[in-house]
């Protein structure tokens, strides 16, 4: 038989708070700024930068090459812990922090 306190143990907002994730890697505030660069807050508490410049202008930059349109680059968002933009473009948060972790900055 089901107690009243196993209810409230597995109710719906419970169980979120049970997976809610803890990542340090998990970005949790962005800003694009100019020239192709984005600040970057980390779950953790951790602040860098990123550098799409080169990226962007590259003739390898493939589906980045959109985010040359400056207007598409500022659209950009949190997912998930994933910084993104609209057409499913993003960037891996874990591959971010670590290379910012280090350098204070990720160069794409």
């Amino acid at each position: 038989m089901r107690t009243e306190s196993d209810a409230e143990q597995n109710s719906p907002a419970a169980l979120v708070e049970e997976i809610a994730p803890r990542s340090p890697w998990r970005v949790t505030d962005v800003e694009a700024l100019p020239e192709f660069r984005l600040r970057v807050t980390f779950a953790d508490g951790s602040t860098g930068m990123v550098d799409m410049a080169r990226l962007v202008h590259s003739p390898q930059a493939g589906v980045f090459a959109a985010l040359l349109d400056q207007s598409l680059f500022a659209q950009v968002t949190i997912e998930y812990g994933a910084v993104t933009w609209p057409g499913e473009l993003d960037l891996a948060p874990d591959a971010m922090h670590a290379a910012i972790s280090e350098h204070g900055v990720w160069s794409l």
